[in-house]
């Protein structure tokens, strides 16, 4: 009887030393939760093995038998996606001057921001900011300059609005700036006046520059740390890659900087190279930049190159086929060039192997880049360009979007500026071109290539999401139900499809075996949870390459 314990225990002991020997090595293994692969299928698992910084499996419980982990995170139901790729993100450092404007909610604040920065530099010194938005004052009117002279009459300040279409000087600073209401301006730049002839300190497009430039330069020192968090609080939003929106040769230099010194500790990005109005200057400086989309790697590339076809809405200036609401003769401020300017330098960038990132915003400059750009497909085919359009909020005619449909060529929407610029569309757009501002459903029912992202208005995914979902505005009110997406559609729109605008669709942007590990746990389940609740979704963690990078 003895004999038989004694081998019944042995017996035990060398299955269950087999057992574990059987059992592979991973590095992070997350299990018992819900985990959206945003793949083609719309798969759904439980659990996630990790190893080497990529997905080594997916499935569910038997993983845990199956792996042993340097770290296990019980997921206790919790909702994974893949980590959140922004399509169209602007991220810089910030000078000492500089007010952060965002999350105001009344005029009294803008002005005690000023006022602190005002007392913190002393007279004299130049003030500037951004992220105001009038859409969220309780006065629900822009601040003007005699707002600012109140917050400081013996400081220069120049403040700009969310979305850099257009900034708000005080009177020192128009004075600095030698400026006059019939001041001349840079092409598409407006001077605003009121009723009484007087500028009103508002400045649209490139009338911006006139004052913004005599602000002091800050020192790259000063601007390298708060640029390195920045990057890094993407991470707390979920945000494990994106697209930075536009930079010359010498902002790359910078990026391509902190990069190479915090390798692997921020999102992912691709840098857009951003070119001039001028055909001769933008030519000679792709010629010289010596790179092109796709170079780099997957911690940093290059971008497609960037252009400005035309204005944007918040300073009103987006080049349109009808009138502006109530405006009968006021078509935005025009094209920023002429047509065959657009195909010289539309060329330049084809043959030369760059993609093509666009800024075009009104149905009149969409209308425009797609006929040039499908006289240039039709002369220079290239199997699998992915040109794209940044932006894409007044619905072009159905012809064009069969044209870009026919040409492969995309858009990086973003359905948040439906949230956060609802005011703006409600006073510059009327019936169906306010109904279906920022459409997501109707280019796509065309055929047309569709990812997501935010143009920091505002960064957070989850109003992107919302408002891709709901059509909602700030107000609450629908805006065009029928551009609205599903919540898978949305999903994949700001993952698989955001990594496929940078020929990364291999490698990241969904939850597949062999793909980076990056992704996101959530508070809430986006799948089954009401739409309205969207926005009280947390970021409760954020892995990147299969370490996990952010805990709330």
């Amino acid at each position: 009887m003895m004999m038989r314990c004694v081998v019944a225990v042995v017996a035990v002991l060398l299955v269950g030393a087999s057992f574990a020997e059987a059992q592979e090595r991973v590095d992070l293994l997350l299990h018992s939760g819900k985990s959206f692969a945003a793949d083609e299928l719309l798969s759904t698992y439980s659990a996630v093995a990790i190893r080497a910084e990529r997905i080594v499996a997916l499935g569910g419980a038997e993983l845990a038998e199956r792996y042993e982990a340097e770290r296990t995170i019980d997921l206790a139901g919790r909702f994974v996606t893949p980590g959140f790729i922004d399509t169209h993100i602007h991220i810089s450092g910030d000078p000492e001057r500089w007010v952060d404007l965002s999350g105001l909610e009344s005029m009294s604040e803008l002005k005690a921001r000023v006022t602190r920065k005002a007392e913190q530099l002393g007279s004299g010194e130049w003030i500037t900011g951004y992220g105001w938005s009038e859409d969220e004052l309780a006065e629900q009117r822009r601040p003007l300059r005699w707002d600012l002279d109140d917050a400081t009459p013996v400081n220069p300040v120049v403040l700009t609005r969310a979305g850099s279409h257009s900034s708000v000087a005080s009177s020192l600073a128009l004075e600095a700036a030698g400026l006059l209401p019939d001041s001349q301006t840079p092409p598409g730049g407006i001077i605003e006046v009121d009723d009484q002839g007087r500028m009103n300190g508002i400045l649209r497009e490139g009338a911006q520059g006139l004052v913004s430039r005599l602000a002091p330069d800050p020192t790259p020192e000063e601007l390298r740390v708060s640029f390195v968090q920045n990057l890094r609080s993407l991470l707390e939003l979920g945000i494990t890659g994106l697209i930075q929106a536009g930079v010359g040769s010498c902002g790359y230099d910078d990026w391509a900087s902190v990069y190479e010194e915090y390798r692997g500790e921020l999102p992912r990005a691709a840098v857009q190279f951003r070119v001039p109005t001028n055909p001769e200057r933008a030519i000679s400086m792709l010629e010289g930049f010596g790179r092109k989309t796709g170079d780099g790697d997957e911690w940093f590339r290059v971008g497609p190159v960037k252009f400005f076809v035309d204005g944007g809405y918040t300073g009103a200036a987006a080049w349109t086929l009808e009138p502006y609401k109530g405006q009968p003769d006021y078509y935005g401020t025009g094209a920023l060039i002429d047509e065959a300017g657009l195909y010289e330098i539309s060329k330049a960038a084809h043959d030369r192997g760059w993609q093509m990132g666009f800024h075009t915003i009104g149905d009149a400059a969409i209308k425009l880049t797609v006929d040039v750009w499908s006289r240039l497909l039709s002369e220079s085919p290239r199997f699998d360009h992915r040109h794209y359009f940044n932006h894409f909020t007044v619905r072009p005619p159905a012809a064009t979007m069969q044209a870009m449909a026919a040409h492969n060529i995309h858009i990086a929407q973003q359905p948040n500026f439906t949230y956060t610029l609802e005011g703006r569309y409600a006073e510059h757009l009327d019936g169906e071109r306010y109904q279906t501002n920022n459409p997501l459903r109707s280019p796509m029912s065309h055929g047309v290539f569709v990812a997501l992202g935010s143009d920091i208005l505002p960064i957070g995914p989850m109003v992107g999401l919302y408002a891709a979902v709901t059509r909602k505005g700030m107000s609450g009110d629908v805006v065009g139900a029928g551009e609205a997406l599903t919540m898978p559609e949305a999903i994949v729109g700001y993952t698989r499809l955001a990594a496929h605008l940078t020929f990364e669709e291999d490698e990241k942007g969904s939850l597949e075996v062999g793909k980076l590990a990056d992704l996101v746990v959530l508070s809430q389940d986006l799948l089954t949870v009401d739409p309205d609740r969207v926005l009280e979704t947390d970021v409760e963690m954020t892995v990147l390459g299969g370490r996990v990078v952010y805990e709330r």
